[in-house]
């Protein structure tokens, strides 16, 4: 094996359009714990949490679609991404006291390291990235 090689572990979930959010934080609540963040850094846990909670509310919401949430923790990155059945990549909106909401992606464009979305043959994935737990060592 070459120095470049690199290891990860992931899990995968759908939540069909009649899941709740909750079922979605709770389920990548148990692999944040599997990782240690939730002990080691809760500040990202919590950053994490709040991200699939948008990323899934937007796949219900929006693309009026089930979900499809992966997450991939590579030791150098958490991805956490969220795939569903519409063509319309998101952007941030700018902030307005007129609406309730439009601010899910201002949210995950704060909180994560990075976040992108790609165009799929079926749909989209938005995947947002979070740094490893050290980061937050300084945090707090």
């Amino acid at each position: 094996m070459d120095g470049s090689s690199l290891r990860a572990v992931g899990w995968a979930r759908t939540l069909p359009m009649d899941s709740s959010v909750k079922a979605a934080r709770d389920w990548a609540r148990e692999h944040l714990d599997a990782l240690g963040w939730n002990d080691e850094a809760p500040e990202t846990a919590d950053a994490v949490l709040l991200s699939v909670s948008e990323l899934i509310t937007n796949a219900h919401r929006h693309a009026r679609s089930n979900a499809q949430l992966v997450m991939l923790w590579d030791s150098r990155c958490l991805h956490i991404a969220v795939h569903d059945h519409s063509g319309e990549l998101p952007a941030p909106r700018e902030p307005s006291t007129d609406r309730v909401g439009g601010r899910g992606m201002l949210l995950v464009d704060a909180l994560a390291d990075s976040w992108e979305a790609h165009p799929c043959p079926h749909g989209k994935t938005v995947t947002a990235c979070f740094s490893p737990p050290a980061a937050d060592a300084g945090r707090g």
